[in-house]
């Protein structure tokens, strides 16, 4: 399984957070990350993205359909992310389009069976697999990558 962790793009302080949008910065930074990540992402790729204005602008950006999940919205215990991907059973690739600091406690979890406080930077993606080797469930991060670096 393929597990792709992007941060939205940079936006807006403003209340109520949900509803915050992404700067003229940030556009630019999704534009970026969604022509990289069409790239590489295999066509059946399932897009998941948090209800907030922010991460919407984000999947948009991409330009493929994508399904919102109250479930990701800001706050969201890093098990939801988990579980919404189907990690690390599920098959395929995913794409979670979520917020700090639940995306970094998922990758941590993901990847050490612990929740640790690491930061997924604005715009970020973070990619990861789950594969099995000698009877042995194993995580792999395979890329973190900023839209700085596109």
């Amino acid at each position: 399984m393929e597990l792709i962790l992007w941060r939205h793009a940079e936006a807006d302080d403003a209340f109520p957070d949900i509803s915050r949008a992404l700067t003229n910065k940030g556009e630019q930074q999704a534009k970026k990350m969604a022509a990289w990540l069409k790239q590489q992402l295999p066509a059946d790729t399932k897009v998941i993205a948090s209800p907030a204005t922010r991460t919407q602008q984000t999947a948009e950006a991409l330009g493929w359909d994508f399904t919102t999940l109250e479930s990701l919205a800001p706050g969201a215990s890093p098990h939801a992310l988990l579980e919404a991907a189907n990690w690390p059973k599920g098959s395929g690739t995913v794409l979670i389009i979520g917020h700090q600091p639940s995306l970094g406690m998922a990758a941590a979890l993901a990847i050490t069976g612990r929740i640790h406080y690491w930061s997924v930077k604005k715009g970020n993606v973070w990619w990861l697999s789950s594969r099995v080797r000698a009877h042995e469930e194993q995580s792999v991060l395979r890329a973190v990558i900023s839209p700085d670096f596109i």
